[in-house]
């Protein structure tokens, strides 16, 4: 059972570094304007999610 926890964890740490990673390179820091603002909206929304899920599953892990 302690597998199928660490199968989320894994997966949406993975998911947050290479989505983190496209929204950073998507950002004009001199203009502080993004080049797709439809797709860095969507970037933003599923790089949220997994740090919410990130943190849901590390505050459950500390409780126990």
């Amino acid at each position: 059972m302690e597998n199928k926890n660490n199968v989320p964890v894994f997966t949406f740490s993975i998911v947050a570094i290479i989505v983190g990673a496209a929204l950073y390179k998507q950002i004009d820091f001199e203009t502080l304007k993004f080049e797709k603002p439809a797709l860095a909206i969507v970037y933003l929304i599923v790089f949220v999610f997994s740090v919410y899920v990130l943190i849901k599953n590390f505050r459950k892990k500390t409780q126990k």
